[in-house]
């Protein structure tokens, strides 16, 4: 019998439609903060919206595209050499990828997909069918997450941007709010998601719990997010060249991705821009890369971004104590202090008592992996949580 943990029911099918809501209100907050500045003059702040925005629907559309095309070369998804895939062409897919809605393609195929196999057709398959396409559909589901989690972490970018603009002008106004809680609900719904989908669509390793070890995971990544970003913003009030800084841990980040010789694209360009987003992503919270033991990596890590944290508020009230007034300073480096003693917590807390202990075995047909493809392989070698 299948069990319940592995079904794609009409639940998950229905947040997959609150995950487009939340992708679309995020870049459409974003958009009109740009028009909002573009109007009042402020034309950098304008323009650098613009290009973060764009720069993160680019990558997800060209990964998208790639993820496309090799399904479409690959024998075992594509035994009888199809030249479309879910109806469209290459140049189809091209043209689609090319306006910037590769993203919904996938989107509305799982969606379709999906609503036929849950919604209609429940009663026609038999348990090994059943199982078989449940796992496809988390492997679409697990995609789709995927370009998600970049577009989510090189929203951060753009996120950073607006902290820094409220705080060092002393105000926000409402689309400031809205952008910047858009931005951070989708971080947080990416992260969750990312994670779920990845360990139901590899058969071969335990499922992650929902309810308390959810949270405390979620708690664990916000918490040190936030903390994170914030320091940073920070350090950018104290002097914009702190941007050259990050810049420097961004290419730090994606040299220490290139050492690890990450495998996770089918072609040599398109590992280097992959390696290069693992490096943003980096800049904000700890992936494990490679797949291997992390406990002195992630200890390292955590470590040294605590001084950050520790840090920036402090050199802010040394170096520069006139320009920020005290309840200010005092909030924020709240909020900072605050969310790295969580985070660290709940890390702590989710990796001794929650985590789920990986259980490996032999992939059998029945599992779908037992001839890996190339969804498969590409869910294998992303990001692991």
């Amino acid at each position: 019998m299948l069990q319940s943990d592995n079904q794609y029911t009409k639940l998950r099918w229905l947040l997959t439609i609150a995950g487009l809501f939340l992708y679309v209100v995020d870049i459409w907050t974003d958009i009109v903060l740009a028009l909002k500045y573009f109007q009042e003059k402020h034309f950098v702040w304008s323009a650098l919206t613009v290009v973060f925005v764009l720069t993160g629907l680019f990558v997800t559309n060209i990964f998208s595209y790639a993820w496309y095309r090799d399904d479409m070369s690959d024998v075992t998804l594509n035994p009888e050499g199809k030249t479309t895939i879910f109806g469209l062409s290459k140049g189809g897919l091209v043209a689609f990828h090319l306006c910037g809605m590769g993203i919904f393609t996938r989107f509305y195929h799982l969606l379709k997909k999906g609503f036929r196999v849950i919604w209609t057709t429940t009663n026609f398959y038999t348990v090994e069918e059943r199982r078989e396409v449940n796992h496809s559909l988390f492997c679409l589901a697990t995609d789709l997450s995927m370009l998600k989690l970049f577009e989510a972490f090189l929203e951060s970018v753009p996120l950073l941007l607006q902290l820094y603009i409220a705080l060092s002008q002393n105000g926000c106004s409402v689309m400031q709010y809205l952008s910047m809680a858009f931005s951070f609900f989708n971080i947080a719904w990416s992260l969750v998601d990312y994670r779920r989908c990845l360990r139901r669509s590899l058969p071969h390793i335990s499922e992650m719990p929902s309810g308390l070890s959810t949270v405390i995971y979620l708690l664990y990544k916000l918490c040190t997010i936030i903390s994170h970003i914030l320091s940073y913003t920070l350090l950018l009030i104290l002097s914009p060249y702190s941007t050259v800084a990050l810049t420097v841990l961004w290419l730090f980040w994606t040299t220490w991705a290139h050492l690890l010789q990450t495998n996770f694209c089918s072609s040599r360009g398109l590992e280097l821009v992959y390696r290069a987003v693992v490096g943003v992503i980096l800049t904000f919270t700890f992936f494990n890369v490679k797949g291997q033991d992390t406990r002195v990596a992630m200890s390292l890590y955590y470590s040294f971004y605590s001084l950050i944290n520790i840090s920036a508020p402090l050199l802010v009230g040394l170096l520069s104590p006139e320009s920020q007034r005290v309840t200010f300073l005092l909030t924020v480096s709240g909020l900072i202090f605050g969310g790295l003693v969580v985070g660290l917590l709940c890390l702590v807390l989710y990796y001794l008592l929650l985590h789920p202990r990986e259980k490996w075995r032999e992939a059998d047909e029945v599992d779908g992996l037992g001839a890996e493809n190339e969804t498969t392989r590409r869910i294998r070698n992303f990001l692991q949580p």
